[in-house]
This record gives structure tokens, sequence and C-alpha cells, in this order.
């Protein structure tokens, strides 16, 4: 025999229909707080894995951590949006030859974008144009093999190797990015070279206040260069 509610029964099948309701709207609730949480495909983005390799402009001699490039050109690109999970290889004193014996190790493996800059103690030590040039080229064709995306910052030679020397050297920098096809900032220090105040006492490595301009002036070139990397990786 079919057991009955009795003169109940209508009522307490709908209060058990409305929990049933009630328990499926708690669960879709919880199901699209979990997707806003997490968010629209794309909008919590993994960072880019980033390497700057480069000589003392770049490692920050005479600076705090915080205040060397890569650590402010870091900040300045999540102020952007940009998420970037960034690995200052610069080394103090090192040439291109010197940054590509290094290569290896500096740009470890998942390293998805490099900036490269190189060549600041060459031109200082007047070393050979043509080794600087072989150096930054082996250093291209490594990163371009491992599929990392590549920018690379220029420098100017010093005036007292004469014009001749200013030549082969300063040509070098957009030879190499039109020969590999890599974006290019063309003087890495514009805007702060012999400025005596954006300069530490030595006149060559910038203060903090040289690093500002530094990484205001370079951001356009560095937001075109990851753009196409930041919409690879939701």
């Amino acid at each position: 025999m079919a057991r009955s509610y009795g003169t109940f029964g209508g009522s307490v099948e709908r209060r058990l229909c409305l929990f049933a309701h009630i328990l499926v709207l708690s669960l879709s609730l919880t199901g699209a707080g979990s997707a806003i949480a997490a968010g629209p495909a794309g909008t919590e983005a993994k960072p880019i894995k980033m390497v700057v390799l480069g000589d003392s402009l770049s490692a920050g001699l005479g600076l705090k951590a915080s205040d060397a490039f890569p650590a402010k050109l870091q900040k300045a690109l999540h102020d952007k949006g940009i998420n970037v999970d960034m690995t200052n290889a610069g080394v103090s004193g090192d040439t291109a030859s010197g940054g590509r014996e290094r290569l290896d190790w500096s740009v470890p493996e998942g390293t998805q974008a490099v900036i490269v800059e190189l060549g600041g103690n060459d031109a200082l030590r007047g070393i050979d144009p043509a080794v600087t040039r072989a150096a930054l080229s082996g250093i291209l064709t490594r990163l371009k093999a491992r599929n990392i995306a590549v920018m690379l910052c220029g420098m100017l030679s010093p005036p007292n190797y004469g014009q001749d020397y200013a030549e082969r050297f300063n040509k070098i920098y957009p030879e190499l990015a039109k020969a590999f096809g890599v974006p290019l900032y063309p003087f890495f220090l514009d805007g702060v070279a012999a400025n005596a105040k954006l300069n530490q006492a030595d006149g060559i490595h910038p203060t903090p206040q040289g690093v500002d301009i530094i990484v205001s002036k370079i951001m356009p070139t560095v937001e075109a260069f990851l753009g196409p990397l930041a919409g690879q990786h939701p």
C-alpha cells in the first residue's frame, strides 16, 4: 500500500520542491562565484618569464635592488596590467662576449622574452666593433633558436675613440635588429647620458631618478614587444 501524506501531502510536496530549487540555486551561485573569482578566460594571465641580460647598467651598480632597471621596469609593466616574472641577469663589467659566454645559465629554460642590454663596456674599452657584433649576433642567434622573443637595446660609442670607431660601433645595433627581425630601442641611456643630475658620481651609472627616465622612455617599445606574448598566455 502506498503511503499517503493525507491532507498535508500537497504542502509537503511543495516544500520539498521549494527546497530542491533553493539547493540547485545555491549550488549554481557557488559555481558562479568560483567563476567570478577566477575571472573570464584570459583575465588572469600567467606572468611572462622575462630576463634582462646586461651589464652594470641593468644590474643596478650603486643602487638598491628595487631601484635597478629590471625591478622598475617590472613595476611599470605591472601598473599597465602586464604581468611579468622578471629576472635581473645584469653582470657589472660584462662585455657582449661575456654575455654570450654565460647565456645558457643566465637565460634558463622556460624564458619567454629577453631584453639584451650589452655593449657599453665594449665601447668604453675600445673593443673592436667586429668582436662586439659577433658576440651580439651569437646571442641573438641562440635565443632565436630557442624560440625566445628578443628585444635589443642599442648603445652609442663615446667620442674619445674617434669618428671611424664610432661609426663602426654605432651601426651594430640597427643592422643586427634588422637582420634578425627584432625590436630595437636605439639608445638605452637616452635622456640620461651626460646629465650630471641623473648619474652617480662616476658620470656613467644612472641614479634612481635616471632609471625612472630610462624606464619611462623605453616603456612604449617594451609594451609593443610584449604585446603578442601577453595575448598568448591566458
